[in-house]
């Protein structure tokens, strides 16, 4: 396929032709080999890495709770969501942010290895995230946890299963997180925005991969509720916690991140809003860009600013 040249900046163009194979034989090869990663996680001289195993709606849900070694007592949390279209494991990269914003936040980071599409489709993710979420909150004096200082976070698919556990949250009556960190979100299925309809062959991810991402989540339109699949479809954002949101420039989920962004605001939401140039989705893979630098700074800022404020 021909691609069209964006002017992507030079730090990602070595990623510039990548999009994973995104076909249901090759799929499970990807997802045994990604999901090695999760448990090769070691703890080092700076964090302990601890083996969770949260009881989900079906069956236990891995997850991995990173803590800084000198954090006195209870301390804030971050439970993280990773993206991959609802279908890929986290990617080395991931473990690397997580450890990296335990690390720059003094938090403890729960990093929830949900189920995936197409074997488990929605609604699993966001039950098995939500469910990640409750337990922390009932545990949080046994693992060291400010439970007034939780946030939720992910990027991408995490971005939108983040969301979703807000809106959870409210509609069953648990404690809302004190933040919501959502890099390059899904927030809308089947929303046509100018960017879902410029940007169909990006790298990374474009509007021809989200189509096949949405087949493997979402092969029954009828399962689940709508609202946690397509948050920006929510009937209400009133009340929801204070949210960072961040995009892409060449990125089809950009508009759409926009559009949640003005609709959690209309709501009286209060919104932090990262827009990045020369960057297409997923650019952060690329850790040691300045690009990147600066984004995981804001991120960092945004997570300190909102565990100060509940805690204060």
């Amino acid at each position: 396929m021909k691609r069209t040249k964006y002017p992507i900046h030079p730090d990602f163009r070595r990623w510039a032709h990548m999009n994973p194979p995104l076909n249901r034989r090759l799929l499970p090869v990807m997802q045994g080999l990604l999901g090695l990663l999760f448990s090769r996680e070691k703890p080092d001289r700076e964090l302990s890495v601890e083996r969770e195993s949260v009881p989900g709606p079906g069956g236990q849900v891995p997850a991995l709770l990173y803590s800084p070694r000198d954090l006195p007592g209870r301390a804030p949390c971050l439970v993280y969501y990773h993206g991959g279209g609802f279908a890929l494991p986290a990617a080395p990269y991931h473990y690397r942010l997580a450890r990296e914003y335990a690390l720059r936040c003094r938090c403890r980071v729960l990093f929830v290895d949900y189920r995936l599409a197409p074997a488990h489709p929605f609604p699993a993710a966001p039950e098995d995230c939500f469910a990640a979420y409750a337990w922390l909150l009932e545990q949080g004096e046994a693992l060291a946890v400010d439970t007034s200082q939780v946030a939720v976070g992910g990027d991408s698919a995490g971005g939108a299963l983040a969301a979703a556990v807000c809106l959870m949250a409210r509609d069953r009556g648990l404690a809302l997180p004190c933040g919501q960190l959502l890099v390059y979100p899904v927030t809308g299925v089947g929303t046509q925005t100018e960017s879902m309809r410029q940007f169909t062959d990006t790298p990374m991810c474009n509007s021809r991969d989200i189509e096949k991402y949405d087949a493997f989540y979402r092969p029954d339109p009828r399962a689940g509720n709508w609202e946690y699949a397509s948050p920006l479809d929510a009937a209400s954002l009133e009340g929801m916690p204070p949210a960072y949101i961040e995009t892409a420039e060449f990125d089809c989920l950009r508009d759409g991140a926009l559009l949640y962004a003005r609709r959690l605001e209309a709501s009286g939401v209060p919104v932090r809003l990262h827009s990045t140039r020369g960057t297409m989705h997923g650019y952060d893979i690329v850790l040691d860009s300045p690009i990147t630098r600066q984004s995981v700074a804001e991120r960092v800022a945004f997570l300190n600013d909102v565990f100060r404020e509940r805690g204060s």
